[in-house]
């Protein structure tokens, strides 16, 4: 391998926001005592891309109770489906790429069938659905995978600092992504998922919120601090006189 694709580009994150949860459906009249709801369970791009480009597998870890419990999805879409009665917090794990990164992620989403009190009944088309946003971050990445994923539409990448440049994309290994469909935007789910397009804005704004309140906590702790000094007296006593409010 050429030694310049795995050479580390200093001071560049690239990031990926995604969305991991459940989708779970009653089933009616078609329910029975252990089989009451058929729910799916799934990571995919917040703007339903393809995740393949840095996921090479997803490792699904279910209740010991279902037959094989470890479930692992090789090729997207990354998920499973199954039925079931009763809630459980479901482990995910995932691979990458080599040249994106050795360590894996771990993940874990508490699998919910039944609705909150202010949902109203339990309805066999309208599913209970729970996702998380979050974002993978892969700090100084190679060269290569930069230059890989710089102009895929799943992909946060950054403007090069000053002085960085790249090989040409000639002696680069270019992924001719549109012949692999391996995003979600024609999933049968699809009118289910949440719309995570605002998602970068909310998170920005609750990180100026949390500095914000940190401030106030700081300011709170000098004020307490000032408070439990020694204060002047109302009373000021000097020799042989007294000074105070009449």
């Amino acid at each position: 391998m050429d030694a310049s694709k795995n050479k580390r580009l200093k001071d560049v994150e690239i990031s990926f926001p995604i969305v991991y949860g459940t989708i779970s459906f009653w089933l009616g009249k078609k329910a029975s005592e252990y089989h009451s709801h058929r729910w799916t369970v799934y990571v995919r791009s917040a703007n339903n891309e393809d995740l393949s480009v840095i996921v090479k597998r997803v490792v699904f870890q279910l209740h010991p109770s279902f037959q094989n419990p470890t479930r692992v999805v090789e090729q997207p879409p990354f998920e499973l489906s199954e039925s079931g009665w009763g809630e459980f917090e479901i482990a995910i794990t995932l691979y990458f790429h080599s040249d994106v990164c050795e360590k894996r992620l771990d993940l874990f989403h508490q699998l919910k069938l039944y609705p909150e009190e202010e949902a109203g009944p339990q309805s066999t088309k309208k599913p209970v659905v729970v996702e998380t946003y979050d974002e993978i971050v892969f700090p100084e990445p190679t060269e290569a995978f930069f230059q890989r994923v710089q102009n895929h539409p799943a992909a946060n990448v950054p403007r090069l600092p000053p002085g960085i440049t790249l090989p040409s994309s000639s002696s680069m290994e270019i992924v001719p992504y549109e012949k692999k469909r391996g995003d979600t935007k024609d999933h049968h789910l699809s009118q289910w998922f949440s719309n995570f397009s605002e998602a970068d804005e909310l998170l920005k704004l609750a990180a100026a919120r949390q500095q914000v309140q940190a401030h106030i906590a700081k300011l709170r702790r000098q004020l307490s601090i000032m408070e439990g000094m020694p204060q002047q007296s109302k009373v000021l006593s000097g020799p042989g006189q007294q000074f105070g409010h009449i």
